[in-house]
């Protein structure tokens, strides 16, 4: 459900991961499917707005109506500044934030390390009716943990198996799940990593960290590779977005989430009350 002319093909179709995936050969100043500029991308997003807060509404309409049948999970992963947030602020923030389930996963507590690395990840499906949305999510478990070497390797090596499972378990409950890696160059993590260091306002956001994790970009991107072959299934397959042109990451996830809602189609829930009745007793009151 293209909701501009500018879009040669649906974002889902130009990002979607296909056989012979390599990530080496996105681009990530690339803008898959969309022939505008920066301000037409702009202008598109904020078109946009109003189609995804309407089909948004109405599925959260029938989460109160108790006629739910379905929801929508974003999963978000990339590199750190990639754009994640940004995505949630303009993107998920369109939308009446009762209807949205945002989690964000850290590093886990003691207690959640006791059990299966999923089982933090299964409480947080969102309800029927809901948007769910993952910053960060269960791939954490075959990225870091790959990378670090968090795990043993027969370990992450089962964990690969046990995400196609329990995603095709949440598409069975009816969610649609909408993978996506924002794929930002090191070049540009650079640029982003430095202006957070130049503006006091933005002193919050850096982590010295991330400076030790661009060491491993070579690690991680493999990681990434691996995982995405691993992990991307016709029920839930992976969108990989170039993300460092932010205007157009926002745009593509923005089509990518009313696409994934036009497809469960929620209607706006029928009076379960007599509405002339209603109207006569308002009148008279």
């Amino acid at each position: 459900m293209s909701t501009s002319s500018r879009w040669s093909t649906s974002a889902a179709d130009a990002l979607r991961v296909e056989t012979g995936f390599r990530l080496a050969d996105i681009d990530p100043r690339s803008t898959p499917g969309y022939d505008g500029d920066k301000d037409a991308g702009k202008a598109d997003l904020d078109t946009g707005r109003r189609p995804l807060e309407d089909l948004q509404e109405r599925l959260f309409a029938q989460s109160v109506a108790g006629t739910a049948t379905g929801s929508v999970l974003l999963v978000l992963q990339a590199m750190d500044t990639a754009g994640k947030g940004g995505i949630v602020r303009h993107v998920v923030g369109a939308v009446d934030p009762q209807g949205v389930e945002l989690a964000s996963f850290k590093k886990p507590t003691a207690e959640e390390l006791s059990h299966d690395f999923l089982w933090r990840i299964e409480k947080r499906l969102p309800d029927a009716g809901r948007l769910g949305v993952f910053d960060r999510s269960h791939y954490e478990d075959v990225l870091i943990g790959r990378v670090r070497s968090l795990a043993p390797a027969a370990e992450i090596e089962r964990r690969y198996g046990a995400i196609v499972a329990f995603e095709a378990q949440a598409a069975e409950m009816g969610i649609r799940v909408v993978k996506v890696m924002l794929h930002i160059s090191k070049d540009e993590q650079r640029a982003r990593l430095a202006e957070r260091l130049d503006r006091p306002d933005k002193h919050w956001k850096y982590n010295p960290g991330d400076v030790d994790e661009r060491q491993l970009w070579d690690d991680y991107m493999e990681a990434y590779q691996v995982a995405i072959e691993r992990t991307s299934t016709p029920i839930a397959p992976w969108h990989v977005v170039p993300a460092d042109r932010k205007w157009y990451a926002r745009l593509a996830v923005q089509q990518l989430l009313i696409d994934a809602l036009a497809d469960i189609d929620p209607q706006w829930p029928a009076a379960d009350y007599d509405v002339d009745e209603e109207k006569r007793r308002l009148a008279a009151s």
